[in-house]
């Protein structure tokens, strides 16, 4: 099963649509520089919610010396830790959520019997029932969806701001990008962006298309990890688009569309899973290694 399932892979890889080498851009110093605090904030994620709280958690807290924490949350098992709070530099409430180590998540994202389910209409309501996603993310952003909510609205009333950005790696990435749309739809008033980092694909084409039409989404993926090429296209999976990939050389460059199949971007750089690294998962991203 695994050989006929690496042999649609590969031949999806040989029939992708052509490259869009010409309209990739490379990040100026100035510009990755932007994306360190929101890194910061994606690693902090994995430090226990006692320290977050109190924005004691050593130097993941001290990067962003003035966040001023709402709420934590989550056990680290059954629901990853969350945290939520407010930057003042950047003017936006944050909210994070701790990833997994990539030996539990590949294992994972490889099964090729994973589901698919729609949005629970009671988190996601009015979100058309053909977009679907990862059935495990889905359940996890579900634990908690409540209680991030409710912070959110405590911080946006406590700062009188209206601009929410999501940030998390790995599962956290996954789970970000679902309180992206979940934010988004339960607080119509609000601007909402989401940072995410080693992003695996979370939902069907409909979904990546509907992500598209909102905007506002980052994903950043280091070298040859092997995490943002799964689950695989071949099971309906899709990336919506936002990618910036980090080569070798440590050049970051923005690729345009969703899956770029160009060797500058994930999806050519890293074919299939025998052409990975695990090791790149963690970072570096811009010298931050992410783990509290």
């Amino acid at each position: 099963m695994f050989k006929a399932l690496l042999l649609v892979s590969l031949a999806l890889t040989v029939f992708a649509a052509p490259a869009r080498r010409q309209s990739i851009t490379t990040l100026s110093t100035t510009q990755i520089e932007t994306y360190k605090p929101y890194t910061w904030y994606a690693s902090t994620a994995y430090c226990a919610p006692s320290t977050t709280i109190t924005w004691s958690c050593g130097s993941n807290c001290e990067a962003n010396a003035g966040f001023e924490p709402v709420a934590s949350g989550g056990d680290g098992a059954v629901i990853q830790y969350w945290y939520v709070g407010y930057d003042p530099n950047l003017k936006t409430v944050i909210v994070a959520h701790q990833g997994t180590d990539v030996s539990d998540i590949v294992p994972l994202l490889e099964d090729a019997d994973i589901v698919m389910e729609t949005l629970d209409p009671s988190l996601f309501p009015g979100v058309s029932s053909s977009i679907e996603v990862h059935s495990g993310f889905a359940a996890t952003q579900a634990g908690s969806a409540p209680d991030v909510l409710s912070a959110v609205k405590t911080a946006i009333s406590k700062y009188s701001t209206n601009t929410i950005t999501v940030t998390g790696h790995s599962l956290g990435a996954a789970i970000a990008l679902l309180d992206y749309v979940y934010l988004r739809v339960q607080l119509s008033s609000v601007t909402v962006k989401m940072i995410g980092y080693g992003l695996p694909r979370v939902g069907n084409q409909a979904f990546a298309d509907y992500v598209d039409a909102i905007g506002g989404i980052t994903h950043i993926n280091n070298k040859e990890d092997p995490v943002p090429i799964l689950p695989g296209r071949f099971l309906g999976f899709h990336h919506p688009s936002g990618e910036i990939h980090i080569q070798d050389s440590g050049a970051w460059d923005a690729c345009p569309g969703q899956d770029n199949t160009s060797d500058l971007c994930e999806v050519g750089d890293v074919p299939n899973i025998f052409e990975s690294k695990e090791s790149d998962h963690d970072g570096p991203y811009d010298g931050v290694e992410m783990g509290c």
